[in-house]
Protein backbone atom coordinates (compact mmCIF):
# COMPACT_ATOMS: atom_id res chain seq x y z
CA UNK A 1 0.00 0.00 0.00
CA UNK A 2 1.47 3.03 -0.80
CA UNK A 3 -0.96 5.59 0.06
CA UNK A 4 -3.21 5.28 3.25
CA UNK A 5 -6.12 7.34 1.72
CA UNK A 6 -7.26 8.44 -2.01
CA UNK A 7 -9.23 11.14 -2.12
CA UNK A 8 -10.54 11.67 -5.66
CA UNK A 9 -12.56 14.64 -6.71
CA UNK A 10 -14.98 14.62 -9.65
CA UNK A 11 -15.81 18.97 -10.73
CA UNK A 12 -18.36 17.26 -12.29
CA UNK A 13 -18.74 18.97 -16.32
CA UNK A 14 -14.92 20.24 -16.01
CA UNK A 15 -13.64 18.98 -19.60
CA UNK A 16 -10.82 19.71 -21.09
CA UNK A 17 -11.34 19.96 -25.15
CA UNK A 18 -12.99 17.72 -27.65
CA UNK A 19 -12.46 13.74 -27.36
CA UNK A 20 -10.91 12.07 -30.50
CA UNK A 21 -14.83 10.68 -30.90
CA UNK A 22 -16.45 14.38 -30.49
CA UNK A 23 -17.88 13.98 -34.10
CA UNK A 24 -19.95 10.59 -33.28
CA UNK A 25 -21.61 13.24 -30.45
CA UNK A 26 -21.81 15.90 -32.87
CA UNK A 27 -19.93 18.05 -30.17
CA UNK A 28 -16.56 18.90 -32.56
CA UNK A 29 -15.54 22.31 -31.48
CA UNK A 30 -16.54 21.74 -27.71
CA UNK A 31 -14.32 23.02 -24.82
CA UNK A 32 -15.32 23.41 -21.20
CA UNK A 33 -12.38 24.91 -19.02
CA UNK A 34 -10.84 26.66 -23.22
CA UNK A 35 -14.10 28.47 -23.37
CA UNK A 36 -14.67 29.73 -19.60
CA UNK A 37 -11.07 31.12 -19.98
CA UNK A 38 -12.14 32.79 -23.16
CA UNK A 39 -15.02 34.23 -21.76
CA UNK A 40 -13.06 35.24 -18.85
CA UNK A 41 -10.47 37.73 -20.98
CA UNK A 42 -7.53 35.97 -18.67
CA UNK A 43 -9.37 36.82 -15.19
CA UNK A 44 -10.28 33.26 -14.71
CA UNK A 45 -7.58 32.86 -11.74
CA UNK A 46 -7.42 29.01 -9.97
CA UNK A 47 -3.87 29.28 -8.59
CA UNK A 48 -4.39 25.96 -6.72
CA UNK A 49 -5.19 24.57 -10.09
CA UNK A 50 -2.41 26.27 -11.89
CA UNK A 51 0.52 25.09 -9.46
CA UNK A 52 -0.50 21.78 -9.78
CA UNK A 53 -0.42 21.63 -13.61
CA UNK A 54 -4.00 21.98 -14.86
CA UNK A 55 -2.60 24.40 -18.11
CA UNK A 56 0.14 21.97 -17.93
CA UNK A 57 -2.20 19.08 -19.65
CA UNK A 58 -2.78 21.19 -22.60
CA UNK A 59 0.61 23.47 -23.17
CA UNK A 60 0.60 24.29 -26.45
CA UNK A 61 -3.17 25.39 -26.28
CA UNK A 62 -2.66 26.81 -22.27
CA UNK A 63 -6.54 27.58 -20.57
CA UNK A 64 -6.47 31.67 -20.51
CA UNK A 65 -5.72 32.98 -17.13
CA UNK A 66 -3.96 29.66 -15.99
CA UNK A 67 -0.33 29.56 -17.53
CA UNK A 68 1.76 26.40 -17.43
CA UNK A 69 3.54 25.65 -14.26
CA UNK A 70 7.32 25.61 -15.02
CA UNK A 71 7.76 23.26 -11.82
CA UNK A 72 3.73 21.69 -11.46
CA UNK A 73 3.05 20.22 -8.13
CA UNK A 74 1.15 17.37 -9.19
CA UNK A 75 1.09 14.81 -11.78
CA UNK A 76 -1.02 15.93 -14.90
CA UNK A 77 -2.52 14.51 -17.78
CA UNK A 78 -6.22 13.81 -19.37
CA UNK A 79 -8.55 11.12 -19.84
CA UNK A 80 -10.98 9.42 -22.68
CA UNK A 81 -14.22 7.62 -22.11
CA UNK A 82 -14.61 4.90 -23.73
CA UNK A 83 -18.48 4.31 -22.27
CA UNK A 84 -21.39 4.79 -25.35
CA UNK A 85 -22.47 7.86 -23.89
CA UNK A 86 -21.80 11.06 -22.17
CA UNK A 87 -23.80 10.89 -18.83
CA UNK A 88 -22.80 11.42 -15.19
CA UNK A 89 -23.39 7.77 -14.70
CA UNK A 90 -21.26 6.34 -17.68
CA UNK A 91 -18.57 8.68 -16.57
CA UNK A 92 -18.73 7.48 -12.85
CA UNK A 93 -19.25 3.61 -13.11
CA UNK A 94 -16.50 3.69 -15.80
CA UNK A 95 -14.04 5.00 -13.70
CA UNK A 96 -14.78 2.37 -11.29
CA UNK A 97 -14.12 -0.01 -13.52
CA UNK A 98 -17.80 -0.56 -15.55
CA UNK A 99 -17.84 1.02 -18.88
CA UNK A 100 -20.84 1.49 -20.20
CA UNK A 101 -21.12 -0.43 -23.16
CA UNK A 102 -24.64 -1.17 -24.30
CA UNK A 103 -26.52 2.50 -25.28
CA UNK A 104 -29.24 3.34 -22.76
CA UNK A 105 -32.60 4.78 -23.66
CA UNK A 106 -32.94 8.29 -25.61
CA UNK A 107 -36.34 9.58 -25.76
CA UNK A 108 -35.55 13.20 -27.81
CA UNK A 109 -38.87 13.64 -28.55
CA UNK A 110 -40.51 12.65 -25.61
CA UNK A 111 -41.34 9.65 -23.57
CA UNK A 112 -43.62 7.08 -24.95
CA UNK A 113 -47.72 7.64 -24.26
CA UNK A 114 -47.64 4.32 -22.53
CA UNK A 115 -44.95 5.06 -20.14
CA UNK A 116 -46.19 8.89 -19.11
CA UNK A 117 -49.46 6.93 -18.91
CA UNK A 118 -48.60 4.39 -16.57
CA UNK A 119 -46.62 7.47 -14.03
CA UNK A 120 -49.88 8.89 -14.80
CA UNK A 121 -52.05 5.83 -13.34
CA UNK A 122 -50.05 5.02 -10.19
CA UNK A 123 -49.32 8.87 -9.41
CA UNK A 124 -53.44 9.69 -9.59
CA UNK A 125 -51.93 13.02 -11.35
CA UNK A 126 -51.74 14.07 -15.26
CA UNK A 127 -48.45 14.52 -16.91
CA UNK A 128 -47.68 17.61 -18.53
CA UNK A 129 -45.17 18.62 -20.70
CA UNK A 130 -42.86 15.34 -21.92
CA UNK A 131 -40.00 16.75 -23.81
CA UNK A 132 -36.30 17.99 -23.83
CA UNK A 133 -36.46 21.09 -21.19
CA UNK A 134 -33.89 23.19 -19.36
CA UNK A 135 -34.89 22.58 -16.14
CA UNK A 136 -34.86 26.22 -15.08
CA UNK A 137 -37.35 27.25 -18.17
CA UNK A 138 -39.61 24.29 -17.61
CA UNK A 139 -40.44 25.25 -14.32
CA UNK A 140 -40.66 29.20 -15.49
CA UNK A 141 -43.12 28.02 -18.00
CA UNK A 142 -45.20 25.55 -16.34
CA UNK A 143 -44.47 26.17 -12.86
CA UNK A 144 -47.74 28.02 -12.77
CA UNK A 145 -49.84 25.55 -14.36
CA UNK A 146 -48.89 23.14 -11.90
CA UNK A 147 -49.49 24.98 -8.83
CA UNK A 148 -53.12 25.17 -10.05
CA UNK A 149 -53.68 21.59 -11.17
CA UNK A 150 -51.48 19.50 -9.20
CA UNK A 151 -49.80 18.29 -12.54
CA UNK A 152 -46.48 16.55 -13.35
CA UNK A 153 -44.28 18.27 -14.70
CA UNK A 154 -42.32 15.39 -16.63
CA UNK A 155 -39.14 16.58 -19.12
CA UNK A 156 -36.19 15.07 -20.33
CA UNK A 157 -32.50 16.17 -22.19
CA UNK A 158 -29.55 14.86 -24.68
CA UNK A 159 -29.38 12.55 -21.46
CA UNK A 160 -30.92 9.44 -21.14
CA UNK A 161 -32.72 11.11 -18.24
CA UNK A 162 -36.51 10.99 -17.03
CA UNK A 163 -36.69 14.38 -14.86
CA UNK A 164 -40.17 14.78 -12.42
CA UNK A 165 -40.32 18.47 -11.45
CA UNK A 166 -42.21 19.09 -8.46
CA UNK A 167 -43.47 22.15 -6.77
CA UNK A 168 -43.24 21.05 -2.95
CA UNK A 169 -46.32 23.32 -2.12
CA UNK A 170 -49.04 20.94 -3.85
CA UNK A 171 -46.80 17.61 -4.24
CA UNK A 172 -44.80 17.05 -0.70
CA UNK A 173 -41.35 15.71 -1.33
CA UNK A 174 -42.62 12.25 -0.15
CA UNK A 175 -45.09 12.15 -2.40
CA UNK A 176 -42.55 13.29 -5.36
CA UNK A 177 -40.11 10.45 -4.43
CA UNK A 178 -42.23 8.00 -4.53
CA UNK A 179 -43.85 8.42 -7.99
CA UNK A 180 -39.75 8.76 -8.83
CA UNK A 181 -39.18 5.25 -7.33
CA UNK A 182 -41.58 3.85 -9.14
CA UNK A 183 -40.89 5.67 -12.66
CA UNK A 184 -37.29 3.85 -12.11
CA UNK A 185 -38.84 0.20 -11.19
CA UNK A 186 -40.69 0.54 -14.61
CA UNK A 187 -37.80 1.82 -16.75
CA UNK A 188 -34.97 -0.52 -16.00
CA UNK A 189 -35.08 -2.88 -18.78
CA UNK A 190 -35.71 -2.87 -22.41
CA UNK A 191 -37.76 -0.96 -24.77
CA UNK A 192 -36.67 2.06 -21.95
CA UNK A 193 -33.41 1.39 -19.96
CA UNK A 194 -33.77 5.33 -19.00
CA UNK A 195 -30.24 5.79 -17.24
CA UNK A 196 -31.60 8.00 -14.76
CA UNK A 197 -34.92 9.43 -12.63
CA UNK A 198 -34.08 12.61 -11.18
CA UNK A 199 -36.52 14.16 -8.67
CA UNK A 200 -36.79 17.67 -9.21
CA UNK A 201 -38.52 20.06 -6.31
CA UNK A 202 -38.56 23.31 -6.26
CA UNK A 203 -40.33 26.38 -3.93
CA UNK A 204 -41.90 29.73 -5.12
CA UNK A 205 -45.55 31.17 -6.07
CA UNK A 206 -45.18 32.28 -9.33
CA UNK A 207 -42.58 32.06 -12.57
CA UNK A 208 -40.59 35.26 -11.11
CA UNK A 209 -39.23 33.19 -7.83
CA UNK A 210 -39.71 29.41 -8.51
CA UNK A 211 -36.52 27.85 -7.39
CA UNK A 212 -35.21 24.31 -7.28
CA UNK A 213 -34.32 23.34 -3.94
CA UNK A 214 -31.21 21.03 -2.67
CA UNK A 215 -33.30 18.19 -2.08
CA UNK A 216 -33.00 16.26 -5.97
CA UNK A 217 -32.68 12.99 -5.83
CA UNK A 218 -31.21 10.66 -8.44
CA UNK A 219 -32.49 7.05 -9.18
CA UNK A 220 -29.99 5.45 -11.71
CA UNK A 221 -29.34 2.20 -12.65
CA UNK A 222 -28.09 -0.43 -10.37
CA UNK A 223 -24.45 -1.12 -11.58
CA UNK A 224 -24.15 -3.75 -13.55
CA UNK A 225 -21.71 -5.65 -12.31
CA UNK A 226 -19.08 -5.29 -9.56
CA UNK A 227 -17.18 -2.28 -9.41
CA UNK A 228 -13.81 -1.14 -7.94
CA UNK A 229 -16.05 0.63 -4.92
CA UNK A 230 -17.20 -2.58 -4.28
CA UNK A 231 -14.30 -4.51 -4.30
CA UNK A 232 -12.41 -2.35 -1.81
CA UNK A 233 -15.17 -2.42 0.66
CA UNK A 234 -15.16 -6.25 0.65
CA UNK A 235 -11.48 -5.50 1.17
CA UNK A 236 -12.29 -4.23 4.31
CA UNK A 237 -11.38 -0.55 2.99
CA UNK A 238 -13.17 2.63 3.56
CA UNK A 239 -15.18 3.75 0.83
CA UNK A 240 -16.67 7.01 2.18
CA UNK A 241 -19.24 8.80 -0.36
CA UNK A 242 -19.80 12.84 -0.67
CA UNK A 243 -22.62 14.23 -2.96
CA UNK A 244 -24.30 12.31 -5.69
CA UNK A 245 -22.05 9.46 -5.70
CA UNK A 246 -24.18 7.43 -3.72
CA UNK A 247 -27.16 8.07 -6.09
CA UNK A 248 -25.23 7.27 -8.98
CA UNK A 249 -23.93 4.07 -7.05
CA UNK A 250 -27.37 3.03 -5.82
CA UNK A 251 -25.79 2.93 -2.95
CA UNK A 252 -23.47 -0.38 -3.62
CA UNK A 253 -19.75 -0.55 -2.73
CA UNK A 254 -19.77 2.23 0.48
CA UNK A 255 -19.00 2.13 3.77
CA UNK A 256 -20.53 6.08 4.59
CA UNK A 257 -22.02 8.30 2.44
CA UNK A 258 -23.48 11.72 3.19
CA UNK A 259 -25.77 14.27 0.81
CA UNK A 260 -24.27 17.62 0.12
CA UNK A 261 -26.31 20.83 -1.07
CA UNK A 262 -23.50 22.23 -2.99
CA UNK A 263 -20.04 22.46 -4.36
CA UNK A 264 -19.33 24.47 -1.11
CA UNK A 265 -21.06 22.01 1.01
CA UNK A 266 -19.13 19.18 -0.95
CA UNK A 267 -15.72 20.97 -0.35
CA UNK A 268 -16.56 20.97 3.41
CA UNK A 269 -17.04 17.43 3.80
CA UNK A 270 -14.34 16.18 1.51
CA UNK A 271 -11.98 18.67 3.78
CA UNK A 272 -14.24 16.91 6.87
CA UNK A 273 -13.17 13.51 5.20
CA UNK A 274 -9.33 14.57 5.14
CA UNK A 275 -9.37 15.11 9.10
CA UNK A 276 -10.53 11.70 9.98
CA UNK A 277 -8.53 8.74 10.16
CA UNK A 278 -9.22 6.39 7.87
CA UNK A 279 -7.43 4.07 5.84
CA UNK A 280 -9.43 4.03 2.29
CA UNK A 281 -11.15 5.77 -0.37
CA UNK A 282 -13.02 9.25 -0.34
CA UNK A 283 -14.98 10.03 -3.66
CA UNK A 284 -16.12 13.32 -3.85
CA UNK A 285 -18.77 14.56 -6.62
CA UNK A 286 -19.89 18.58 -7.24
CA UNK A 287 -22.49 19.20 -9.06
CA UNK A 288 -22.72 22.18 -9.32
CA UNK A 289 -20.42 23.02 -12.31
CA UNK A 290 -23.09 20.56 -14.22
CA UNK A 291 -26.01 21.39 -12.88
CA UNK A 292 -26.06 25.53 -12.22
CA UNK A 293 -24.30 26.23 -14.67
CA UNK A 294 -23.26 23.87 -18.01
CA UNK A 295 -26.51 23.06 -18.47
CA UNK A 296 -27.51 26.92 -18.41
CA UNK A 297 -24.58 27.82 -20.53
CA UNK A 298 -23.46 30.06 -18.09
CA UNK A 299 -19.90 30.47 -18.47
CA UNK A 300 -19.71 33.49 -15.58
CA UNK A 301 -21.14 31.53 -13.34
CA UNK A 302 -19.23 28.87 -13.97
CA UNK A 303 -15.73 30.26 -14.15
CA UNK A 304 -17.17 32.03 -10.77
CA UNK A 305 -17.85 28.41 -9.07
CA UNK A 306 -14.76 27.30 -10.37
CA UNK A 307 -12.59 30.04 -8.47
CA UNK A 308 -14.37 29.19 -5.21
CA UNK A 309 -13.83 25.57 -6.17
CA UNK A 310 -9.75 26.69 -6.21
CA UNK A 311 -9.86 28.69 -3.27
CA UNK A 312 -11.65 25.39 -1.11
CA UNK A 313 -8.72 23.56 -2.46
CA UNK A 314 -6.62 25.83 -1.26
CA UNK A 315 -7.74 24.66 2.21
CA UNK A 316 -7.64 20.67 1.09
CA UNK A 317 -3.97 20.61 0.18
CA UNK A 318 -2.23 21.92 3.32
CA UNK A 319 -4.13 18.80 5.51
CA UNK A 320 -2.86 16.04 3.05
CA UNK A 321 -0.08 14.05 4.83
CA UNK A 322 2.90 12.09 2.79
CA UNK A 323 1.15 9.05 2.26
CA UNK A 324 -2.47 10.68 0.99
CA UNK A 325 -3.20 10.94 -2.90
CA UNK A 326 -5.63 13.48 -4.45
CA UNK A 327 -6.92 13.08 -7.71
CA UNK A 328 -9.24 15.77 -9.39
CA UNK A 329 -11.05 14.89 -12.73
CA UNK A 330 -14.44 15.03 -14.23
CA UNK A 331 -17.00 12.68 -15.78
CA UNK A 332 -17.91 14.66 -18.85
CA UNK A 333 -17.72 18.05 -20.53
CA UNK A 334 -20.61 20.50 -20.08
CA UNK A 335 -19.21 23.66 -22.26
CA UNK A 336 -21.07 26.46 -21.37
CA UNK A 337 -19.76 28.27 -24.72
CA UNK A 338 -20.77 25.53 -26.95
CA UNK A 339 -24.19 25.22 -28.37
CA UNK A 340 -27.04 23.39 -26.80
CA UNK A 341 -27.97 22.49 -23.39
CA UNK A 342 -26.50 19.03 -23.21
CA UNK A 343 -23.24 17.09 -22.00
CA UNK A 344 -20.21 17.59 -24.38
CA UNK A 345 -17.87 14.69 -25.28
CA UNK A 346 -14.31 15.81 -24.18
CA UNK A 347 -10.95 14.45 -22.44
CA UNK A 348 -11.64 15.24 -19.13
CA UNK A 349 -8.80 16.34 -16.74
CA UNK A 350 -6.02 14.00 -14.48
CA UNK A 351 -4.57 15.89 -11.84
CA UNK A 352 -2.70 13.92 -8.82
CA UNK A 353 -1.09 15.35 -6.24
CA UNK A 354 0.48 13.92 -3.08
CA UNK A 355 2.84 15.80 -0.49
CA UNK A 356 5.94 13.37 -1.03
CA UNK A 357 6.60 14.09 -4.56
CA UNK A 358 8.16 17.65 -5.21
CA UNK A 359 7.40 17.96 -8.72
CA UNK A 360 4.92 16.21 -11.13
CA UNK A 361 5.25 15.10 -14.32
CA UNK A 362 3.10 14.19 -16.85
CA UNK A 363 0.62 10.84 -17.04
CA UNK A 364 -0.29 11.53 -20.96
CA UNK A 365 -3.58 10.61 -22.12
CA UNK A 366 -4.91 7.59 -20.98
CA UNK A 367 -7.14 5.74 -22.76
CA UNK A 368 -10.06 4.90 -20.29
CA UNK A 369 -11.55 6.81 -16.88
CA UNK A 370 -11.01 3.07 -15.40
CA UNK A 371 -7.36 3.69 -15.66
CA UNK A 372 -8.33 5.33 -12.15
CA UNK A 373 -10.18 2.97 -10.45
CA UNK A 374 -7.73 0.51 -11.66
CA UNK A 375 -4.57 3.02 -9.76
CA UNK A 376 -7.05 2.67 -6.55
CA UNK A 377 -7.03 -0.65 -6.57
CA UNK A 378 -3.60 -1.17 -6.94
CA UNK A 379 -2.30 0.91 -3.90
CA UNK A 380 -4.73 -1.20 -1.71
CA UNK A 381 -3.11 -4.66 -3.39
CA UNK A 382 -6.65 -5.42 -4.16
CA UNK A 383 -7.95 -7.66 -7.45
CA UNK A 384 -9.20 -5.84 -10.25
CA UNK A 385 -11.17 -7.07 -13.41
CA UNK A 386 -8.81 -5.92 -15.64
CA UNK A 387 -10.25 -3.11 -16.95
CA UNK A 388 -7.93 -0.27 -17.15
CA UNK A 389 -5.07 0.61 -16.21
CA UNK A 390 -2.60 1.64 -13.11
CA UNK A 391 -0.84 4.50 -13.44
CA UNK A 392 0.75 4.16 -9.35
CA UNK A 393 3.98 3.45 -10.23
CA UNK A 394 3.83 6.67 -12.56
CA UNK A 395 3.96 8.73 -8.84
CA UNK A 396 7.37 9.51 -8.18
Amino acid sequence: MKFKRVFTIVTDSVGIGEASDAADFDDVGADTLGHIGEFWKGNFQVPNLQKLGLSNIRPDHPIKGVPVADHPQGFFGKMHEVSVGKDSMDGHWEMMGVPVKEPLGFFPNGFPQELIDKIAKFSGRSVIVNKPYSGTEVIHDYGEEQLKTGALIVYTSGDSVLQIAANTAVIPLEELYKICEYARSITIDKPYRIGRIIARPYVGTNKDNFKRTSDRHDYTLAPTSETDMDRLKAAGFSVLAVGKINDIFSGQGITDGVHTESNHDGMVRTIENAQKDFTGFSFTNLVDFDAMYGHRRNPEGYGKALMEFDQQLGELLPLLKDDDLLVITADHGNDPGFKGTDHTREYVPLLAYTPRVAEGKSLGVRDTYADLGATILDNFNVAGNGVGTSFLNELQ
